[in-house]
């Protein structure tokens, strides 16, 4: 069961506040998210650090997000989680791999970058400032566009073979569509995720496994 809090955009940061603290206390609440953004007038950091890092099913909270980084964690990311399903479900190897990652938001492209390295991959990140960025992600084995611009990464930006990995969610003529050029880099790579359809799907499956975590925890602290 869930319960959802579609509050008003005029909502106060302490309303917001008030109501996390209350879903922090119920014994019957395992996991909470904020959808973010939030409003302007709303610290999201402020917000992020008052849930529960026990409930705390996106892994935004610092607690958790250091536990991934020493990789003893008990939640992930949910979008980054379930990039490594989908590579773990397909049998492709990370070790040894050279992996790209293109994006550097705290939500997905750094984590994503952490949970390659525990697989023992060799991690490049690629952001705005990067020099040579199409030379950069021709070397990747493992390339993760996650930079939110629609279409960015071409075909001449990938090594033939490559398994490509879209994290795009965006809107051209109000069609769904990926940070990478689908049609074109298909011809390519030797696998690449879909949007919609690909990513996406995985991102709700990690929550929910995040949010069974966290109720199983709750019973054995019991």
């Amino acid at each position: 069961m869930s319960e959802e809090y579609a509050l008003p955009t005029e909502t106060t940061e302490e309303e917001l506040m008030t109501l996390i603290g209350e879903l922090n206390g119920r014994e019957d609440i395992d996991g909470i998210l904020v959808q973010l953004p939030l409003p302007k007038h709303i610290d999201s950091e402020k917000v992020l650090l008052a849930i529960n890092y026990n409930k705390d099913v996106d892994a935004f909270h610092p607690v958790n997000v250091g536990k991934i980084m020493i990789g003893n964690f008990d939640f992930l990311p949910c979008t980054p989680a379930g990039v490594m399903e989908l590579i773990k479900l397909t049998g492709i190897e990370v070790a040894g791999k050279e992996c790209v990652v293109v994006g550097r938001s705290n939500i997905v492209g750094k984590p994503q970058a952490m949970l390659l390295l525990h697989q023992n991959g060799t991690v490049t990140i690629c952001h705005s400032r990067t020099k040579n960025l199409a030379e950069v992600c021709r070397r990747a084995d493992i390339l993760v566009a996650a930079v939110g611009r629609a279409n960015f990464i071409t075909a001449d930006m990938v090594k033939p073979g490559a398994v490509v990995i879209d994290v795009g969610m965006n809107r051209v003529d109000g069609k769904l569509c990926g940070d990478v050029d689908y049609a074109a880099v298909s011809e390519v790579a030797s696998a690449i995720t879909p949007v919609p359809g690909g990513v996406g799907p995985m991102t709700i499956a990690m929550l929910m496994k995040n949010t069974v975590k966290s109720a199983t925890n709750r019973a054995n602290r019991k």
